[in-house]
């Protein structure tokens, strides 16, 4: 690492000396040549290295002497160049407005002397310019007339510029999806130009677009790309993208991949001391730990955020925290900060709307004015008030004065009064919202335990009917042995039957834990790189008995291959989908298991010629809801087996579906990632 630091300050060193060693030989040309359009073309070059060495108050005293020269010769093209890097140079300096002007005014020229290129390189200058200035029409006419020149002549750096600033102009306007697409062109032209700065920008840019339509895996992809373009090394690149890509995360309900890069996007932001990261990992973190029920831990890291919000005055963040927290406070039944957390909510809401809105300035005319020359005018010619027509205005004025007092405590009265009114009635609308938040705890609440009953039913129904009948044969075999009803030939032979029924309590009892554990949302995947034949392999040897018993046989298509999931949710799903073929087989039938590589993952397929399954059966094998039917030997079910599947895969970032035809047969297939994505 030490020595491409000291290969790249050599490079620079060098560069710089080439520049310098230019630039004065250049000086020097320009000093012996004589006032003419080669003067001038040394001049352009001149000003150009000093605008790349961002040395522009040397370069604007070359503008000057020779854009004068330009006008006296009537150089147009010399001209127009010169007045192109005049702009460039008012943009870097901090006035725009100077630098639009000056792009105009080579734009005129360029346009008279019919240089296409030049003409959509100040185009798209002035797009630019105009965007950032919030001029967007103005800057969106000009930026889109210059696409087509610069597409035609692959200038992918101004390209890029021009795409940035109209997906700017588009999502300020409220646009995304054109938004989205300039982003996507400018993806392709960094790309194609090499600029790894650009496409991890852009890919940032994306993933917040795609987080602000919702869709949460594409602003994943997008995050994970910027991610993917930064050096490893870079910990601080990485610190800024990983609080978008874990919110990104929490969003898809992706909590323990969430969890993972909030954690880390904490610990490196807290070393580079980047607030405003640090805060928007603070409320996703707390978010999660809100949703999983970890309420302690989410008002500490919720309440950390809030205090950081104030200090760095970051109100959209704390807008969120605001409506987290009275989450929080409803959900642990404290009504009344609740209720507070609510106010300040919609009050800063309403500050955001309000400092969103265009501010319109009125102009006020100051006046000042004499209250005693007002009230008592003094004449200076030498006409005088007499000291009676004095006293009678006077009186006149006290008067006045007075009836304005009675007046104005009228009026304070009346304000008074309404203002208590008002505040009555501000204190009862208070109170019906406090009730209103009560009112919607306790639906929430009533909610969460209407779902845990519902899980409770389906385990007792279960536990009441199924397993108790399997239970029941098994104890009634197992009596008849103890009582000495049985000879050992009748004992043989009702020894598979035994069999079939304990594994029958078995597997059901299996499926009943996972599926309340998914249910409890306690199902946390350990992924690991594992031989896929070997579980096939290990599991067909649980199913022997019943394939002898049914006359069913097995074909084993499946080869040795990896892959990255949790080894024991996928023995689960295996098991199962082994179950449900030898379940709806008739003697005679075959069973098929294969593996093979699709789309850079492994395809997973258990196939049957059994019974097979209607269009309209097939909707809800994958549902919440249990659906089952008796296999070909009156089998039972409980229904849960293929609803477990489905939400093991998804764990594992797989996915399972089936084809399937009524009285030829079904094929499942499981997608599973070959290695960690």
């Amino acid at each position: 690492m030490k020595r491409l630091i000291v290969l790249f300050c050599l490079l620079n060193f060098a560069f710089s000396f080439s520049q310098d060693e230019e630039l004065e030989r250049l000086t020097i040309q320009l000093a012996y040549q004589d006032p003419g359009t080669s003067k001038i073309k040394t001049s352009v070059s001149i000003i150009k290295l000093l605008f790349e060495s961002k040395k522009y108050s040397k370069a604007l005293k070359f503008v000057h002497q020779s854009e004068k020269l330009a006008k006296d010769l009537g150089y147009k093209k010399g001209l127009a160049e010169i007045l192109y890097f005049k702009a460039k140079i008012n943009n870097k300096e901090g006035y725009p407005t100077k630098a639009v002007l000056d792009f105009k005014a080579a734009k005129r020229i360029f346009q008279l002397i019919n240089d296409t290129i030049a003409v959509a390189k100040t185009n798209s200058n002035i797009g630019v310019l105009e965007i950032k200035n919030g001029n967007y029409q103005t800057g969106m006419t000009y930026a889109l007339s210059a696409i087509p020149e610069l597409e035609k002549r692959d200038l992918y750096s101004q390209l890029s510029l021009n795409y940035e600033s109209l997906a700017h102009a588009y999502e300020t306007s409220g646009d995304l999806e054109k938004a989205i697409t300039f982003n996507l062109k400018k993806l392709e032209v960094d790309n194609k130009d090499n600029n790894i700065e650009g496409l991890i920008n852009t890919n940032k840019s994306l993933g917040t677009l795609y987080t602000k339509k919702e869709d949460h895996k594409q602003a994943i992809s997008y995050f994970e790309s910027a991610l993917g373009y930064a050096n490893s090394n870079d910990e601080q690149l990485r610190a800024q993208i990983l609080p978008h890509l874990g919110h990104a995360y929490l969003k898809d309900k992706d909590y323990s991949t969430c969890t993972r890069y909030l954690a880390e996007s904490i610990n490196l932001n807290r070393r580079f001391d980047n607030k405003p990261e640090i805060l928007m990992a603070l409320n996703s973190l707390g978010e999660v730990n809100l949703i999983q029920n970890r309420l302690n831990t989410a008002e500490a890291q919720l309440l950390e955020a809030v205090n950081l919000s104030r200090i760095i005055k970051n109100d959209e963040q704390l807008l969120r925290n605001y409506k987290l927290m009275k989450i929080l406070d409803s959900t642990n039944g404290k009504f009344d900060t609740a209720f507070v957390w609510q106010s300040k909510y919609y009050s800063l809401k309403e500050k955001i709307e309000a400092k969103n809105k265009p501010v319109q300035i009125e102009t006020t005319i100051d006046t000042t004015s004499n209250t005693d020359a007002l009230l008592f005018p003094i004449k200076t010619n030498d006409s005088v008030i007499s000291k009676k027509k004095y006293d009678k205005f006077k009186l006149i004025f006290y008067a006045l004065l007075a009836a304005f007092a009675v007046v104005l405590t009228f009026f304070v009265l009346f304000y008074l009064k309404r203002n208590n009114s008002a505040k009555y009635t501000k204190a009862l609308e208070e109170k019906n919202k406090k009730i209103e938040l009560q009112n919607e705890a306790i639906l929430e609440q009533s909610k969460h335990l209407e779902s845990i009953n519902r899980v409770k039913d389906k385990l007792f129904s279960i536990v009441s009917h199924d397993l108790k009948d399997s239970l029941t044969s098994t104890k009634g075999f197992i009596d008849l042995l103890k009582e000495g009803q049985l000879t050992q030939d009748e004992f043989h032979s009702l020894l598979p039957e035994l069999s079939e029924s304990a594994n029958n309590a078995s597997l059901l009892l299996f499926n009943l834990l996972n599926w309340s554990k998914s249910q409890m949302q306690s199902l946390d995947p350990k992924p690991t790189l594992f031989n896929i034949q070997a579980v096939f392999a290990d599991k067909v040897k649980l199913i022997d008995q019943k394939l002898d018993s049914k006359g069913v046989s097995l074909i084993d298509n499946t080869s040795r291959d990896f892959v990255y999931a949790d080894q024991s949710m996928i023995e689960i799903v295996i098991q199962n989908l082994l179950a449900n073929a030898v379940k709806f087989c008739n003697r005679g039938d075959s069973i098929t298991m294969s593996n093979q590589i699709s789309n850079g993952n492994v395809l997973l397929s258990v196939s049957d010629t059994g019974v097979g399954i209607d269009k309209a059966n097939q909707a809800k094998l994958f549902g919440n809801n249990t659906f089952t039917t008796r296999g070909t030997n009156k089998e039972k079910g409980t229904g849960l087996g293929l609803t477990i599947c489905r939400e093991l895969v998804t764990l594992n970032k797989g996915t399972i579906w089936v084809e399937s035809e009524l009285n030829i047969g079904s094929t499942f297939y499981v997608a599973l990632p070959r290695n960690k994505i």
